[in-house]
């Protein structure tokens, strides 16, 4: 079974929100912003991969800085050595396939 580096994930409500997740967890450790993705109804989700100890960290930061703004995180998780064919999911979230060229 082929496995690839870790993923971390936040899902909260509101666009402001998120973005100050995924702004304290790529400042917080080494990882790469995947994507995001406008689930339904203002629900947010911001996806990041990097090593486990570094996605581990970038979802504690992204929680407590969302909660820091009083708002409440939904759903948060880091997945070890994700099988492989979780890269179908979260290519289509990926950045590259979300914004305009």
């Amino acid at each position: 079974m082929k496995t690839y580096e870790a993923i971390g994930a936040i899902e909260t409500f509101g666009l402001v929100f998120v973005l100050e997740a995924a702004d304290a967890m790529c400042k917080a450790a080494d990882v790469d912003l995947v994507g995001y993705e406008n689930v339904a109804s203002g629900y947010i989700s911001v996806i990041v991969k990097g090593d486990v100890a570094a996605c581990k960290t970038a979802v504690e930061v992204g929680v407590a800085a969302v909660e820091a703004m009083g708002a409440e995180v939904y759903s948060s998780v880091v997945i070890p050595s994700p099988h492989f064919d979780l890269g179908k999911i979260i290519t289509r979230y990926s950045l590259e396939n979300l914004l305009p060229e």
